[in-house]
């Protein structure tokens, strides 16, 4: 004789494809559609805040650039080497640019031993990414010859550039520089030249990045550039 199992009153007994059916059930069209609205709403939130970021990381770069003065331009000297050398020159490397004269008796040779102290600091860190320039705003003493013989008394990677006195005038006010030589300076002459004193740090694309003071020490100048090597590569993914 077979006995039916008692089944509770009121309670319900669901087959496998029924509570299947059960689970998916909560998982309605409109639940759907919530889902996917939330998802879309989510990939335009995000990206949207992302476009912010950037729209506000490009406004940073446009006020550095913005504030800076505009300092530099076109140029063409020769070298102490009796080499052409052009603002061309100092694209892909970070320069050391000064401007002064050979017969000058101690503020030249003292910044440019500061500008050699500086750059046997950075270079232990970053290599020959460096480029130290000196450019005469005495062309009718500082020869070729003249800024050879000069120069191998300082770091021996200073570039020094000379040229007629129109050309260097030029270069002068492409930089800001005032210099007092007239254009008809006796080559023999003994007389010292009253110029602006500033050691200017440009970057690796040619634009003006500080104006280092007689007052600025080594150290302080080291900071500063590691700051800007820095800055530059967080914008541009490299350092020069």
């Amino acid at each position: 004789m077979r006995h039916n199992k008692a089944t509770a009153p009121g309670r319900r007994y669901f087959t496998s494809g029924e509570r299947d059916r059960a689970a998916v059930g909560v998982f309605t069209p409109k639940a759907a559609v919530l889902f996917v609205a939330t998802g879309i709403g989510l990939f335009y939130y995000f990206r949207y805040e992302k476009q912010k970021l950037l729209e506000q990381r490009q406004k940073e770069l446009e006020s550095r650039s913005v504030g800076r003065p505009h300092v530099g331009g076109p140029f063409t000297l020769t070298t102490h080497e009796n080499k052409p050398f052009s603002d061309k020159d100092l694209l892909g490397k970070w320069n050391f640019v000064y401007f002064g004269f050979t017969n000058c008796p101690d503020i030249c040779p003292a910044e440019l031993d500061k500008i050699g102290s500086v750059l046997t600091s950075l270079e232990k860190d970053y290599g020959t990414i460096f480029q130290p320039v000196f450019i005469s705003v005495d062309p009718a003493r500082d020869s070729i010859p003249q800024m050879k013989t000069y120069l191998a008394d300082f770091h021996p990677r200073i570039i020094g550039l000379t040229g007629d006195y129109e050309t260097v005038k030029t270069t002068c006010k492409a930089y800001r520089v005032y210099f007092s030589t007239p254009p008809n300076a006796d080559p023999k002459g003994d007389y010292l030249v009253d110029h602006s004193i500033y050691v200017y740090l440009m970057d690796p694309n040619g634009q003006f990045v500080e104006a280092f003071g007689q007052s600025s020490t080594p150290d302080e100048v080291v900071e500063r550039v590691k700051n800007e090597i820095s800055e530059f590569e967080k914008e541009t993914g490299r350092k020069v």
